[in-house]
């Protein structure tokens, strides 16, 4: 079964919790939503409300499997804790955060050891958005077969990361997937606070991208 969480999950809650949209966030490896802030009070101010929990920060290269599975776990605590029930949910993350968005869109990865990762899905799940996502692990035969939902996808040209070929991979999927490529953006691209040591490719603006990005992602999680 997937794993579930035994300690709380700390949660950054945002706009009305009435009423409109649901926004689950994932941050990537470094766990933190706030990087992100921005983006989640543009959702929060047009009617949004915005769930994004916190988690652990982790080194993609020494992840373990219990590490990656307190992904999605979390989020569906997240969203348990504080969503009303039955709302459909538009899921957003960025990085491992795609991976678990995806996980809770109904992709199954597949671990290193050649076999399906039992990980939880989501049929709340009614449109996915993800930024350069980490999507290698749904390469198998399969993987994307569940993945019946409308999702936008973002990838940074000059991302070393998760190269462009794994997001435009995620158009296998049986659901209309737009795959958007970014001139000059790396992984890191897609935060509004960057990581330490972390910078821009000369030339690229993030603030105007970013500015873009939020809108493009709101119009996108609120169409009917």
């Amino acid at each position: 079964m997937p794993v579930r969480l035994e300690e709380p999950v700390k949660i950054l809650t945002l706009g009305p919790t009435d009423a409109g949209p649901v926004v689950l966030f994932a941050a990537g490896a470094g766990g933190d939503p706030e990087r992100h802030r921005p983006l989640l009070e543009h959702l929060a101010a047009h009617g949004c409300l915005v769930i994004a929990p916190h988690f652990e920060r982790i080194v993609p290269q020494a992840t373990t499997t219990a590490q990656l599975l307190a992904r999605p776990a979390g989020l569906l605590q997240a969203l348990e804790e504080a969503a009303p029930p039955d709302v459909p949910v538009a899921v957003v993350g960025h990085s491992i955060g795609g991976w678990a968005a995806l996980c809770l869109a109904g992709a199954t990865p597949w671990g290193r050891g050649g076999k399906p990762i039992d990980v939880p899905h989501e049929p709340r799940v009614s449109r996915l958005v993800a930024y350069a996502p980490a999507a290698g692990w749904f390469a198998a035969p399969g993987a994307l077969d569940a993945m019946t939902i409308p999702a936008l996808v973002y990838a940074g040209e000059q991302d070393t990361v998760t190269p462009i070929t794994q997001a435009l991979h995620l158009k296998n999927a049986p659901g209309l997937v737009d795959v958007r490529l970014v001139p000059n953006a790396g992984h890191f691209s897609f935060m509004n606070v960057l990581p330490p040591g972390m910078s821009d490719s000369p030339g690229f603006d993030r603030g105007a991208f970013l500015a873009d990005l939020a809108e493009a992602t709101l119009h996108f999680v609120i169409e009917e």
